[in-house]
C-alpha cells in the first residue's frame, strides 16, 4: 500500500485474532497431541494452525510487508513494516482445558510498535489498540488504576520461577512481599489483569518479542507505561516490567538498586 493507514492495520490486527481464536477453539478441550520443539517449549497443532490463520488475513491485505512469527520464523519483506506473530500464547495451558491462552498479533512500523491485539478465546475477550487510538477490550475502553503505593497495589506475574531465577530476584521477592497482593495467572492472562485495572504491576521474564509485542501498545494506550526491567522501552530484551504508570519509576528504582548489589557481591568476590 503506498499510504498507510493504521486504522486499517489494527482492523487487520483484530481480523488476524479472531481467525487464531476460531482455528484454536476447533482443538480445545479435546485431546490434542503435544509436541516439543528444539528448545523444548511445547507446540501442538492448534498452534500451527492458528499461525497459518493468522498469516493467511495478513498475507491478503499486506503481501509485501515482513513478518516475524513463532512457529515459522521470520518471512522476508518491507523491512519498514513487521507483523509480530505468537499464535497461541500459553500452549501448556490450552493443551490442559485452561482458558489463560490466546493469540497475540503486533505491526511494527520502522521499530516502533503502532498495532496490537491479543484474546482470551475461552474467555470469550479480545483486546486492540493502536497508537494514538486508544485500548479496548470488547469495544470498552481501557484505563489503568490509580493506586499510587505499592503497599495498596496488586502484582500480576508471568513465570514465577524465571523471575525469582533472574539476577534481581531478590529485588523482585522483596516487592512480592511489599505488594498488598500477588497473582500469578501467567501467559497473556497476567497483562489483562493490568489492562483491566485489576492489578497495578506486571512483569515477565523469560520470554521473546513474539509474547510482548501487541502489549506495549496495550499497556501504553491504557495509560500505562511499559518498559524491559532497566526501563529501555522495548520488546526485545526478553523481560518486561508494565504498571499503571504511578508505580513505575519506584520498581525500576528497587530493581537497578538490585543488580547493583547483585554486581558488587560477584566483584568482592574476587
Amino acid at each position: 500500500m503506498s499510504i498507510f493507514s493504521l486504522e486499517e492495520a489494527l482492523e487487520t490486527a483484530r481480523a488476524a485474532v479472531d481467525a487464531a481464536s476460531v482455528a484454536a477453539l476447533a482443538h480445545f478441550a479435546a485431546s490434542i497431541a503435544v509436541e516439543k520443539k528444539p528448545d523444548r517449549s511445547p507446540v501442538t497443532r492448534a498452534d500451527k494452525e492458528a499461525e497459518a490463520a493468522i498469516l493467511r488475513v495478513i498475507r491478503s491485505r499486506y503481501p509485501t510487508h515482513a513478518v516475524l512469527a513463532e512457529e515459522t520464523g521470520a518471512h522476508a519483506g518491507d523491512a519498514d513494516f513487521r507483523w509480530i506473530v505468537d499464535p497461541l500464547d500459553g500452549t501448556r495451558g490450552f493443551a490442559r482445558g485452561g482458558s489463560f491462552w490466546g493469540p497475540l498479533v503486533a505491526l511494527e512500523h520502522h521499530g516502533e510498535i503502532v498495532v496490537g491485539a491479543m484474546a482470551l478465546p475461552a474467555l470469550g475477550e479480545k483486546y486492540w489498540a493502536a497508537s494514538g487510538m486508544g485500548a479496548f477490550r470488547d469495544g470498552v475502553r481501557l484505563k489503568v488504576s490509580g493506586v499510587d503505593s505499592l503497599s495498596d497495589s496488586t502484582l500480576s506475574l508471568g513465570q514465577v520461577t524465571a523471575l525469582l531465577s533472574e539476577e534481581r530476584g531478590q529485588a523482585i521477592l522483596a516487592l512480592m512481599q511489599t505488594c498488598d497482593s500477588v497473582r500469578a495467572f501467567g501467559d497473556l492472562a497476567s497483562v489483562a489483569m493490568l489492562l483491566n485495572g485489576r492489578a497495578d504491576l506486571w512483569m515477565e521474564t523469560s520470554v521473546q518479542p513474539w509474547d510482548l509485542a501487541p502489549l506495549k501498545v496495550l499497556v501504553e494506550e491504557a495509560g500505562g507505561r511499559f518498559t524491559d526491567l532497566s526501563g529501555k522501552a522495548t520488546v526485545h530484551s526478553g523481560n518486561a516490567l508494565a504498571t499503571n504508570g504511578i508505580l513505575h519509576e519506584e520498581v525500576l528504582r528497587r530493581l537497578s538498586q538490585s543488580a547493583k548489589e547483585e554486581n558488587r557481591l560477584g566483584k568482592s568476590a574476587f
